[in-house]
């Protein structure tokens, strides 16, 4: 599969690339130019892929650990060899700044030698069960099985990492795997596709489909034969999709709010300022963990807010080719025009604007508020662009109710060097994960990564994710004897 700018590429089914049908134009967030199109499949298409992936259970599930984590391990090296080719992709269809592109890749890496790792640790336990008179000789085991065909729907902010997120613990699980892609996205997933089929994974196991939303629901809420659907996106699109799928396991990764605490016992509040502008600002704040929310303690406040005015004015914006950009464009001009509302709407109600805001095309510079109040959009929902909200308190129980004051609870992130401050926010804060020391940005690959209330339901994270794409199943032996 080659793309070529301006070219056509199709959709990945039963190891071919599939070119006759109607073509979706993918443009550049920086410029509007073509980067490609990419072949539609059908909802004839996904049933296809649906029959494939249960035709091959059988195969993926019989691959022995030592497969797995070899097909793992390749794909990975040929990530690190083709660091610079999904770099550019990236770049061309998220209009991600380059070195977050190639820092993209090389987490991508991890995750596949991660999954790698956990496939070779796959296992269970042997349980004893002659514990009542009568059930002498008598054992069990418990092993883990692939669930069956998954079906993952991936956002656009990670196009290679968020995808890999998915197919790296189904392919340990011996799950096969129907992924649909982002429309802003394709080109990205249709090439790790292409990788995954040159290390070895069964053709009719994987299949890559750009497809309708309408197409995408029916696959998610009607298909029976898939048993596990995995969905990052928005938390309306993804409660939905919960609420329709059936009997069908259902994972949700749907966003945040985050929120950081900075308390006044913070000594280097210029690190502080630093963390949070690349936190808040980096790729436009197109992470659902960006920082939204900053509260800080009043006696800190003013120093923090013009240290974070200045290390936002060194944040470099435009376009996403160039290494030295760190702000790049949005990934279409309707969200710059939403997040542009949504600020007007918060500087109508009486908030301030500290700086930022002039705009070009899709690019935002980073904007600082200040005087926000709930009810306002950029504090109560997911902005999803170059905005954060700086506030100050003065009792460290009102930062905290402040922080749960959000129907999200992804990460949150706190600046303190008091350890009692510390286990209170850990027993208190309703989120995910408590990043201590930096930023609710933070994130390594590896670990349990996920939300409560709105945030979403199960965890991502490779050990995680391969727990929920297998089942246990247990095996009672009795009257077996050794000689």
């Amino acid at each position: 599969m080659k793309m070529r700018p301006g070219s056509q590429t199709g959709f990945l089914l039963c190891g071919k690339e599939w070119l006759e049908g109607d073509a979706l134009e993918v443009r550049s967030p920086w410029d509007q130019g073509l980067v490609g199109r990419v072949t539609m499949a059908t909802r004839a298409d996904a049933r296809q892929a649906v029959h494939h992936a249960v035709a091959s259970l059988r195969r993926t599930r019989a691959l022995p650990r030592w497969k797995r984590r070899e097909i793992l391990e390749d794909v990975a090296s040929s990530l690190i060899d083709q660091k610079e080719r999904f770099a550019q992709l990236i770049v061309a269809e998220a209009g991600k700044p380059i070195r977050l592109a190639r820092a993209e890749v090389d987490r991508a890496v991890l995750t596949f030698k991660t999954a790698a790792e956990e496939a070779a640790r796959l296992g269970g336990e042997s349980i004893p069960l002659d514990l009542t008179e009568g059930n002498e000789g008598r054992w069990g085991l418990v092993q883990r099985f692939p669930v069956g065909p998954v079906l993952a729907i991936t956002p656009f902010n990670f196009p290679l990492n968020l995808v890999a997120h998915k197919a790296a613990p189904a392919l340990a699980a011996g799950c096969p795997l129907i992924l649909k892609p982002a429309p802003q996205t394709p080109f990205t997933a249709l090439a790790l596709g292409e990788v995954i089929l040159k290390a070895g994974w069964p053709e009719e196991a994987i299949a890559v489909l750009p497809l309708a939303n309408t197409d995408t629901a029916w696959l998610a809420e009607k298909e029976d034969r898939i048993k596990l659907v995995s969905f990052t996106g928005s938390a309306k699109v993804g409660w939905e999709l919960k609420a329709n799928s059936g009997r069908k396991r259902v994972l949700l990764e749907l966003g945040g709010n985050a929120a950081l605490i900075i308390h006044s016992d913070s000594t280097d509040l210029d690190d502080a300022a630093l963390r949070t502008a690349h936190s808040a600002f980096s790729y436009a704040g197109q992470s659902c963990i960006s920082v939204q929310r900053v509260y800080v303690h009043k006696s800190i406040f003013q120093t923090f807010l013009w240290k974070l005015v200045e290390a936002a004015a060194h944040m470099n914006t435009g376009e996403p080719a160039s290494e030295a950009t760190e702000v790049g464009p949005l990934i279409r001009p309707e969200e710059a025009d939403r997040v542009q509302a949504w600020v007007k709407e918060a500087l109508d109600g009486g908030a301030k604007l500290i700086s930022g805001g002039e705009r070009k095309d899709s690019v935002l510079n980073p904007i600082i508020l200040t005087g926000t109040r709930p009810g306002m959009k950029v504090r109560d929902e997911e902005v999803f662009g170059p905005v954060v909200a700086v506030e100050p308190y003065e009792d460290f129980e009102e930062a905290l109710a402040e922080v749960n004051r959000s129907r999200y609870g992804l990460q949150a992130g706190l600046l303190t060097r008091d350890a009692g401050r510390i286990l209170t926010a850990y027993r208190e804060l309703e989120v995910g994960s408590l990043i201590v020391g930096d930023t609710p940005s933070w994130r390594l690959d590896p670990m349990p990564y996920g939300g409560v209330k709105d945030s979403g339901l199960g965890r991502e994270g490779i050990r995680s994710a391969i727990e929920e794409m297998t089942e246990p199943r247990m095996l009672v032996m009795s009257g077996i004897t050794s000689n």
